[in-house]
């Protein structure tokens, strides 16, 4: 069974000097390791490119599981996840809960990882 990703705060994106500005203190790796370990599942890779994607920048379990062929649980085991990991808002609206990607969250691992790559 994998192993469950750290608790950590994400209701910021991540924040700290790019790893290549010299040695990260641990909790600034921890940070940025527990985002990669959440993208290193090419299901929640095509979850984040569908939500990118998608004409209204969010979409529905349903949808996303109808999308990329998966089941709607298998949908929601990985969204959690992406959850956790600050990369992904959910949003419940009636019987429904819609799903968006957090580019600033996205824009700041980039960051972190290479400062000049999205500038």
């Amino acid at each position: 069974m994998p192993k469950a990703l750290p608790v950590i705060d994400t209701t910021t994106p991540v924040c700290c000097a790019p790893v290549a500005a010299g040695p990260m203190s641990d909790a600034d790796a921890l940070q940025v390791a527990v985002r990669l370990k959440a993208l290193a599942d090419p299901v929640r890779v095509k979850i984040v490119s569908q939500l990118f994607s998608s004409p209204a920048g969010e979409e529905i379990s349903g949808q996303l599981a109808a999308v990329l062929n998966l089941s709607e649980s298998t949908v929601s085991h990985h969204l959690t996840q992406l959850r956790k990991a600050g990369l992904v808002v959910s949003d419940r609206r009636g019987m429904n809960v819609f799903h968006r990607v957090r580019p600033d969250a996205l824009q700041a691992l980039c960051t972190a990882l290479d400062p000049s790559c999205c500038t």
